[in-house]
């Protein structure tokens, strides 16, 4: 039984692996999609998101049928229970890379905005990328990721940023325009927050301490 069990564990941790290969693409995907406007990057990151809300779906039900079957506890309750709340995260990385995505398709043939915004917009995507990337080898290794991120490169200042620049007369959009560019930029946000949240919640498999407990991320 035990070695079921195990067996089950490791299939769960390589699936949770495998869906932060897929947000991380849908992320680095959407980033290529609104830069270049490019509409096969767009049908690439709806074809990302489905996959992984379908392997979201096979992971809750893995973890059903291990707290169901095998009623797990201590260190190994907290991997079923942990895992299935990462699977969770990187489920809403891929909804919002597909949304970003929609912007991107309805903007075609056009970008979704001018110079410099989308040069912010750019960057965003790139550091949500990049900690996606990071939440993967977290996942696969079980090895924290970075306390915070070095100051000028932060996702906090990126968003200061994008709010400067929609308020700059020289580039200001209309407003209907600037609610939709900040809706990008805030999915772009909320993408590298669902990243810190896996690293709280590998924390709390590694020591115990839940996520609420933890002191929170500097950014």
């Amino acid at each position: 039984m035990r070695t079921q069990f195990t067996a089950e564990l490791i299939a769960l941790t390589n699936d949770l692996t495998q869906m932060c290969t897929l947000a991380h693409d849908a992320v680095e995907r959407v980033t290529d999609a609104l830069v270049d406007a490019d509409l096969t990057a767009t049908y690439e990151v709806f074809a990302l998101d489905e996959q992984l809300q379908k392997m979201y779906g096979a992971c809750e039900a893995r973890t059903v049928v291990l707290l169901a079957l095998q009623a797990p506890v201590a260190r190994d309750l907290r991997h079923v229970v942990t895992a299935i709340q990462i699977a969770g995260e990187l489920s809403r990385i891929g909804w919002l890379a597909s949304r970003i995505a929609d912007k991107v398709y309805q903007s075609h043939p056009g970008h979704v905005a001018g110079q410099p915004i989308l040069d912010i917009l750019a960057a965003m995507g790139k550091l949500a990328a990049e900690r996606t990337a990071l939440a993967g080898r977290a996942v696969a290794g079980q090895h924290p990721l970075p306390e915070q991120e070095p100051q000028a490169n932060s996702m906090e200042t990126l968003h200061q940023q994008l709010h400067a620049a929609l308020r700059d007369p020289a580039s200001q959009p209309s407003t209907e325009v600037a609610i939709d560019i900040a809706l990008l930029g805030h999915h772009l946000e909320r993408c590298a927050d669902h990243t810190a949240r896996i690293e709280r919640l590998i924390r709390f498999l590694d020591t115990g301490v839940p996520p609420t407990a933890q002191p929170a991320d500097d950014e």
